[in-house]
């Protein structure tokens, strides 16, 4: 069994995908976050033994949230924190709890490029390392793993900055962690970003 928390900020217009808005529209961009939580959950329940959750930032009692963890057959669980690295490390923390689960796996849903095989990937690498990291092109990371909760990895880092993969890989190897890279992907952030993902298939229209 593998525990997959998928990260979603709720597909509310005005506050989903905010940096398309002027690309798509306000409606057009939660329609898009919409889109993009259901595919990232899709690729995580196809993934064999896995036991996903979502766990949403923003309005929790969205009728899209309800009704879309009602059809995939997942929980859902309210982000909490005042930041992304309080935030994640609430979820593993929660996830890894003793008597729970001893491997988990956190995506958001910013990368349609990330597929099934790459979970499969990630969670065997898992089976073997301490943790397990594939980077975002724009020096985040896409999907982190890890078999018990480390708070360094989460403190003091500039969420949304290109530094962000060069702290974890600094902190991971200050605390000793055997950790699997696996290749970069792309984000889907900007308008160019929207374009890049059509062209390549990632999503449509």
């Amino acid at each position: 069994m593998i525990d997959i928390a998928v990260f979603a900020k709720a597909p509310v217009a005005g506050e989903a995908k905010t940096r398309l808005i002027p690309r798509l529209g306000a409606e057009g961009a939660a329609r898009l976050q919409q889109r993009l939580i259901e595919s990232a959950l899709a690729k995580s329940v196809a993934l064999a033994a896995a036991r996903v959750t979502l766990w949403v930032a923003g309005d929790a009692q969205h009728p899209f949230i309800a009704a879309c963890a009602q059809r995939v057959g997942i929980r859902v669980r309210i982000q909490q924190g005042s930041d992304l690295g309080t935030r994640m490390l609430q979820a593993f923390a929660t996830t890894l709890a003793p008597g729970r689960g001893d491997r988990c796996l956190l995506i958001g849903t910013d990368c349609p490029a990330l597929t099934t095989a790459d979970l499969a990937a990630a969670a065997e690498a898992l089976a073997a390392h301490d943790a397990v990291v594939q980077p975002a092109e724009d020096g985040g990371y896409v999907l982190i793993g890890l078999r018990a909760p480390h708070a360094q990895l989460f403190e003091g880092i500039e969420w949304g900055g290109s530094t962000v993969m060069p702290a974890t890989r600094e902190r991971m190897a200050r605390l000793g962690l055997r950790c699997c890279e696996r290749p970069p992907l792309p984000d889907l952030d900007t308008p160019q970003d929207y374009e890049r993902a059509l062209v390549a298939g990632w999503i449509t229209a």
